[in-house]
């Protein structure tokens, strides 16, 4: 009986070998499955059904799959690692060239922080400044340079400080 049951699980599993090229977790947790379902099937025809109760395997059946459930459910709701990449954008550093037109250290900051994308919310957390201050320097920066939005911003402040550069 036991031999039997180990050809037929063979003849089984034979077949799904070409899932060696899959992921590796896949082929591990279809491999391991498959281990448990023939050990279950071999103390089911040997030990289980001549010597132990059907309640007593039935619970034992019971305590296995909720293992292998909280396993699986603890490995699938991890959370995931995730990397964030740099952003490859060119940092600009307006610095004091742009002091001489009548703008801030802090609103010089901000465009710069403007000029890597990111918004007034981020600029704010970045910055430990309120929401507000970042919209009113914002707006500064915008009746400053004569520009009406963040686009023209940048390319307004990269003019000047091309400009500057070559006066010096």
């Amino acid at each position: 009986m036991y031999l039997e049951t180990v050809f037929l699980s063979c003849k089984i599993i034979a077949p799904f070998l070409f899932l060696y090229n899959m992921k590796k977790t896949i082929v591990l947790y279809g491999l391991a499955i498959a281990l448990i379902l023939l050990v279950i099937q071999v103390f089911q025809y040997q030990l289980f059904v001549k010597y132990i109760s059907f309640e007593v395997f039935i619970g034992i059946l019971a305590m296995i799959f909720t293992v292998i459930g909280v396993w699986f459910g603890i490995r699938w709701t991890s959370p995931k690692k995730t990397t964030i990449a740099k952003s490859s954008t060119k940092v600009l550093v307006f610095g004091d060239q742009l002091g001489s037109y009548g703008l801030s250290k802090r609103e010089t900051e901000i465009l710069e922080q403007i000029n890597l994308g990111k918004t007034n919310q981020e600029i704010a957390d970045e910055l430990f400044i309120s929401l507000s201050t970042v919209k009113s320097h914002v707006s500064n920066l915008f009746s400053k340079l004569d520009v009406k939005n963040r686009v023209q911003a940048i390319q307004k402040a990269k003019e000047l400080t091309n400009t500057a550069s070559t006066k010096v």
